[in-house]
């Protein structure tokens, strides 16, 4: 009688416990596994770098940058404004050398409320006046709960200069609008779609551009002395 075949022993170790042998039908099944989920996060990598590189490259631009943040600098418009001083120098120079009336001042009162910006040019209200006191009063009372009481001597002077604290001013060399004359006026409307014909929401407007980019109205005066405009 022939001997039967005998089963592998299992390997041992110099401690006497078992040691893996030969692969089993698991061992393949789960190693196949593992190798399938290996070759497909490799493929995925691969595909999404591949992706990725041939996308159009985005470049941010400084709009990019003031679409983030409203109040921050905006070279364009800062050239717009000096180019606006120039020209009222120029004129005033002009008017002095032809004995013209002197000290011309470039705020005019707008007819029309100007649009822009997705809004249309709007009428004044029918029988409705400008009211510069009141809009001071306002301006005096909104700057205060800001915290900038101390500060109201520079946000007099500046506004008085820049409107008049007029809501309809509008700078006749820039096309500035507004008490605090944003430049273009349709920026305002951030601070409310009223932004043509409300002065509160034009002052709200103006404390908040302040903020943004001189940190205080005495900050925004200062520059105002030495350029000309904030």
């Amino acid at each position: 009688m022939k001997d039967r075949p005998r089963a592998p022993r299992p390997r041992r170790g110099a401690d006497g416990r078992t040691r893996p042998g030969r692969l089993t039908p698991a061992r393949i099944a789960i190693l196949s596994v593992s190798v399938a989920v290996l070759a497909g996060g490799t493929a995925f990598v691969i595909r999404t770098s591949v992706e990725h590189g041939n996308a159009p490259k985005q470049v941010l631009g400084p709009d990019s940058f003031l679409a983030l943040d409203p109040n921050a600098p905006d070279p364009e418009t800062d050239i717009l404004k000096e180019q606006a001083v120039q020209a009222l120098r120029k004129d005033r120079l002009q008017s002095t050398r032809d004995d013209r009336k002197k000290g011309l001042d470039p705020v005019e009162i707008a007819e029309k409320a100007p649009g822009g910006g997705g809004f249309n040019p709007a009428a004044f209200p029918p029988g409705s006046t400008p009211d510069p006191g009141s809009n001071k009063a306002l301006g005096k009372q909104m700057a205060e709960a800001r915290g900038w009481g101390g500060e109201w001597g520079c946000l007099e002077k500046l506004w008085d200069r820049e409107s008049h604290w007029n809501e309809r001013a509008m700078n006749r060399y820039s096309g500035a609008y507004g008490i605090p004359q944003s430049l273009p006026g349709s920026k305002m409307a951030s601070a409310g779609s009223d932004w043509q014909t409300n002065p509160a929401t034009q002052i709200k407007w103006g404390l908040g551009y302040i903020a943004g980019r001189y940190k205080t109205p005495c900050g925004a005066w200062g520059h105002s002395q030495s350029t000309g405009w904030y």
